[in-house]
């Protein structure tokens, strides 16, 4: 996840909001096999597998400061282009800078007065203005993480017999974190994390080139600063108390996002007093959460929140109930404008098929793992 603040309004966005979307829906590829306009050499996506958002920043896809605003600052370190498929690398090779299927999307939002929760925290964070424009967005490795894990699945279904390992799923194949096969898919998932960061990251430099272009403004200008980018599906080894004692373990967040707490010593320096961004999306019809971790979240959940709403239906029985034509037409009218690769794909993606984000947020709230900073309404939306 990752989330935008600017300067604009809505009431200066909302007369080119269509134009602005279809700008958006054209320069960030989405859907299954979409393709980016970053052209990138073997050799040089064995750098971003590696360096991850440095990488954009030193060839002119972001500014240095975007850096600090992100998880691990846009690189896991112990990253290893070497334990990756060339399958793998085929599949992720043209995939910088594009949005891919499912659940993921570029929105436009609207920070509402009467919804900043804690103004202080929101104003630090850039979110100062009354219905002031934010752009969020969601998204992953693409193709590149999905075959990096078909191919350690395989590999692990030899570990398990080799280590007398049963499990009862498939899916769950594993092996011991100190085996070769274990450090070996520790260090191609890094690549795949690395990857995602800068696929986010091509994301914003493409996402700035369009509110300049619509705007007539540079995107200094218009002050698009990076608020977070966070990851959702991804294992780590961290310094955490167990019993009392400060051990380092490996917490593999899925389905859950990092929310670590003010003066954590991984933060960067402006994140010290606040704690670290959460972002939480609900859905494209009912908007999403800003959020701080706490350090009632180190205590509880090794410094974890949740990583959205969740969904109350399959996404099959979404598109029994819903019809993406309609879905569309329909938020067209509440003032939210939609541009979809596939009709069934926004159809299992419509509000009903997800649970309240209010709840999910007081949950969180009351269970002290994340404080709630701000909500954000959705006027625009690019969706795979």
């Amino acid at each position: 996840m990752r989330l935008i603040t600017t300067n604009l309004t809505y009431k200066e966005v909302q007369p080119r909001l269509k134009e602005l979307i279809d700008e958006l829906f054209r320069t960030v590829p989405a859907g299954v096999g979409a393709k980016g306009f970053v052209k990138v050499t073997k050799s040089q996506f064995k750098e971003v597998m590696e360096n991850g958002v440095k990488w954009c920043v030193e060839n002119g896809y972001g500014w240095e400061e975007d850096l600090e605003a992100i998880e691990e600052h846009g690189v896991i370190k112990s990253a290893d282009a070497s334990k990756v498929s060339e399958k793998a690398i085929t599949r992720g090779i043209n995939q910088m800078g594009t949005l891919g299927s499912g659940n993921h999307y570029l929105e436009v939002q609207v920070a509402h007065a009467d919804n900043i929760i804690d103004k202080e925290i929101a104003k630090k964070f850039g979110i100062h203005t009354p219905e002031q424009v934010v752009i969020m967005v969601h998204c992953g490795s693409r193709g590149f993480g999905h075959q990096i894990g078909t191919d350690y699945l395989r590999i692990f279904e030899e570990a398990m017999r080799k280590y007398n390992i049963h499990i009862r799923d498939r899916e769950l194949a594993c092996a011991p974190f100190q085996t070769n096969e274990g450090q070996d898919y520790y260090k191609a998932m890094a690549c795949a994390a690395n990857m995602a960061f800068s696929n986010r990251q091509v994301i914003l430099h493409r996402i700035r080139e369009g509110f300049s272009k619509i705007f007539g403004k540079s995107a200094e200008e218009m002050e698009m600063n990076l608020v977070y980018d966070v990851a959702h599906n991804i294992a780590k080894v961290e310094e955490h108390k167990v019993d009392g004692k400060k051990k380092k373990v490996i917490v593999h967040r899925k389905g859950s996002t990092r929310a670590f707490p003010p003066g954590h010593p991984e933060l960067a320096a402006r994140f010290q007093k606040t704690g670290q961004p959460v972002i939480i999306g609900g859905s494209m019809e009912t908007g999403s959460y800003l959020l701080v971790g706490t350090e009632k979240a180190m205590e509880d959940t090794f410094g974890s929140t949740a990583h959205g709403s969740g969904r109350t239906m399959s996404r099959t029985q979404a598109k029994r109930e819903v019809r993406g034509e309609q879905l569309l037409k329909d938020m067209e009218r509440r003032g939210i404008y939609v541009r979809s690769v596939s009709m069934p794909g926004l159809a299992e993606e419509a509000g009903k098929a997800y649970k309240d984000i209010n709840d999910v947020v007081d949950t969180l709230a009351e269970a002290g793992i994340s404080k709630p900073v701000c909500q954000l309404r959705p006027v625009g939306n690019v969706k795979g």
